[in-house]
């Protein structure tokens, strides 16, 4: 039996807001949340532009784990238990079995890492904490969010660097459909703002001095931002069972590998992850109203992605609402695609399309209807939504009105 997978309860934070329905009223409304970099641990890194979370939500996590996290795990749990909560759903000792998550991350606790390396090479201590391992691992994510919420089914990390989330998603989508659970909560979290790893994207010569302009003639680059996204994801039958309120349902999922460069994008590789996703999903390119674009800023990547979605969709490509909702919450790495699925959801939700912030030339390289500035409201039967990494990595999902 081909289970079908839905979406009862979302989660999240990131420059935006520190809860899911006010990151959206943002991201709808195309309010960028890029400003200067105010974390006074990034040391000589002044005039650096991301999209910060300037103050994080009250809660009450015990402190026993609290100070068993590095930052992006912190950011998973907060997210997972807001998407719970909306659920409506908890553990106890007759179900937990049942419940598993998976969380992608595009690193580790990288402020935990850093904090260690100063201590040691430029402090002169002999010895680190005794927690640095368990909280910088990059599996630390799935494993909190595991011990805040109960779970006790299958529990995992996934790293594809920005493909992560979407990655973590279609493999929790894959415990549901083998029948290894029936709940799974699924996403991905990042916190990159730590001085060393600004240093390394800085030395790539990707990064946009001011803000993040997808599609738009003179943009200059991508913009790094922290967050987490997460979503309940439920068997159908078991959501309906319980009279849940469904969000969406899972279409379908494409995967796919460029084998092309570690850095530089493909027109074959994207292509062919939204051919799968569409075929996954028993749907026709003219059945898509909305894509959620990987659309980071830089030159090539938004040219190519372009090309990718003419070849795919053909004339409806130039019918169908695009956006990159990046220009608003920046590229938050592992959780890039986590924050783009909650957008995809929400415009099923609401027939509403969130818009491409920033754009200001139109560029004939990419010249399809990219939503510049003001949402449009149209129906949103089908939302699809593209992550393309570093290393030829892509993970394409497909969410359906239910």
């Amino acid at each position: 039996m081909d289970r079908r997978v839905v979406i009862t309860g979302v989660g999240g934070l990131c420059g935006l807001g520190t809860d899911a329905a006010s990151m959206w009223k943002e991201m709808r409304e195309g309010r960028s949340a890029i400003g200067p970099i105010a974390n006074s641990e990034l040391h000589d890194l002044e005039g650096m532009t991301g999209a910060e979370i300037k103050a994080l939500p009250q809660h009450d996590i015990n402190r026993k784990q609290f100070v068993s996290m590095a930052r992006f795990s912190l950011l998973a749990v907060l997210a997972a238990r807001e998407a719970m909560r909306q659920a409506g759903l908890s553990c106890d000792e007759g179900n937990a079995h049942r419940f598993g998550a998976t969380v992608g991350v595009g690193g580790l606790g990288w402020d935990v890492m850093e904090e260690t390396y100063r201590a040691l090479l430029l402090d002169g201590a002999r010895r680190v904490g005794i927690l640095a391992v368990p909280k910088t691992m990059p599996s630390a994510a799935a494993g909190q969010v595991s011990l805040s919420l109960g779970l006790r089914g299958p529990v995992f990390g996934v790293t594809s660097a920005c493909a992560s989330a979407n990655h973590a998603i279609a493999s929790a989508v894959d415990q549901i459909k083998l029948g290894r659970a029936d709940v799974m909560v699924s996403g991905g979290s990042d916190a990159p703002f730590a001085w060393g790893v600004l240093k390394a994207w800085e030395a790539m010569r990707v990064l946009s001095p001011d803000t993040c302009r997808p599609f738009s003639a003179d943009r200059k680059g991508l913009v790094l931002g922290e967050g987490a996204g997460m979503a309940v994801l439920e068997s159908y039958e078991h959501a309906t069972r319980r009279g849940a309120a469904i969000l969406a349902e899972i279409a379908g999922v494409g995967l796919s590998a460029d084998a092309f460069h570690i850095a530089a994008p493909s027109v074959e590789g994207p292509a062919s992850a939204m051919r799968a996703c569409l075929a996954d999903a028993g749907l026709n390119a003219e059945d898509v109203d909305y894509l959620n674009a990987h659309g980071t800023g830089t030159k090539s990547n938004d040219q190519t992605e372009t090309a990718a979605i003419k070849r795919v969709f053909g004339n409806h490509a130039y019918s169908m609402s695009i956006s990159s909702t990046k220009s608003t919450h920046a590229h938050c790495l592992g959780a890039a695609s986590a924050l783009e699925m909650i957008a995809c959801v929400m415009a099923i939700q609401e027939d509403v399309v969130p818009p491409t912030a920033n754009y200001r030339e139109p560029d004939p390289a990419c010249d399809l209807d990219i939503t510049p500035n003001v949402p449009r409201e149209r129906k949103v039967r089908v939302a699809m939504s593209n992550a393309f990494a570093m290393g030829g990595t892509n993970a394409v999902l497909a969410f359906r009105q239910v």
